[in-house]
C-alpha cells in the first residue's frame, strides 16, 4: 500500500490536476469506478489507485491510503477508485461537428459532450473552452468522453482544414433563420455563456440559427446546444432545409 504523499507515482498523478501537465503527458485523471471502467473498455487505462479498504474488481489497482487518495482529488469526499488514462487520438471529423467557442463552465461543456454523443455529433472541437479532460468535465460527461472525437483549434483553422463543412452559428438574434435541418456536412458553433459568439465566428457563418422562445430572452448554452443538436439530427425524418 502507498501511504506517502511523496511517492513518485503519486506526485506524478497529482500533477495531472493541472491542464499544462495533462497536455504535456497526454493523460487525464479519472475519479470513480465508472469512468475508470469506461477507459478500460476503450483500452486507454494506464494506471489505477484504490483506497486500501475498498473492494474492487480491478485486479491491476494499486492500494493507497485515504490521505493519499484525498491528495489526488478536489472532491470533498475522495473516490474509492481513481485512474489515469491516455488521451484518445483525434480522427477525421464526421458530417456533424460541434464547435465550442470559449465556453468556460465545465458543467456546460460536460453536458454538451453527453448531448453530442446522444444526437450524433461525434466530433467536438474546442477553442479556449473548459478543458475536455479536466476532472469536472469528465465527471459531467459520465463516461461519454471516451466515445467522442475531440480536438482543440480555432474556427478559422477548422474551416481551412475542412472547407466542405458549412458553418451554422447559434445566434440569439431574432432575425436569424429558424433552421430545422442544415444539410451535412456542417459544424454547429456555440458561443460563450456571457458574450455569445465572437464577431469572427458570426462573420464565418453560412447559416445563423435561432431558437424562438416565449418569455425568456436566452437559454443556457448547454440547453440551447442540446436543442439544436436534437433538431439538426433530424429525428423527425423531415426534409433538409436551408
Amino acid at each position: 500500500m502507498i501511504d506517502s504523499l511523496q511517492n513518485e507515482r503519486i506526485k506524478a498523478a497529482r500533477k495531472l490536476r493541472q491542464k499544462k501537465h495533462r497536455q504535456a503527458e497526454g493523460r487525464m485523471l479519472l475519479e470513480g469506478e465508472n469512468l475508470v471502467a469506461a477507459a478500460k473498455e476503450k483500452d486507454l487505462l494506464a494506471e489505477v489507485f484504490v483506497i486500501a479498504e475498498k473492494d474492487t474488481a480491478l485486479k491491476e489497482a494499486t492500494p493507497v491510503s485515504e490521505r493519499v487518495m484525498k491528495s489526488l482529488t478536489e472532491l470533498p469526499s475522495p473516490p474509492g477508485v481513481l485512474g489515469i488514462a491516455r488521451y484518445p487520438c483525434f480522427r477525421p471529423p464526421g458530417e456533424r461537428v460541434l464547435f465550442l467557442e470559449h465556453i468556460q463552465d465545465p458543467g456546460n461543456v460536460g453536458t454538451l459532450l453527453r448531448s453530442a454523443l446522444a444526437f450524433g455529433f461525434h466530433s467536438i472541437v474546442s477553442d479556449r473552452s473548459a478543458d475536455f479532460f479536466s476532472p469536472k468535465v469528465l465527471r459531467a460527461t459520465q463516461g461519454a468522453i471516451f466515445d467522442l472525437n475531440l480536438a482543440e483549434m480555432s474556427l478559422a483553422d477548422f474551416c481551412e482544414s475542412h472547407p466542405g463543412h458549412k458553418v451554422v452559428a447559434a445566434s440569439s438574434d431574432e432575425d436569424s433563420a429558424s433552421v430545422d435541418h442544415p444539410r451535412p456536412p456542417f459544424v454547429l458553433v456555440l458561443g460563450n455563456e456571457g458574450g455569445g459568439l465572437s464577431q469572427t465566428a458570426l462573420a464565418a457563418a453560412d447559416i445563423k440559427a435561432h431558437i424562438p422562445t416565449e418569455t425568456v430572452e436566452s437559454l443556457n448554452v448547454a440547453v440551447a446546444g442540446s436543442i439544436l443538436m436534437h433538431r439538426f439530427h433530424g429525428f423527425d425524418k423531415g426534409p433538409f432545409r436551408e
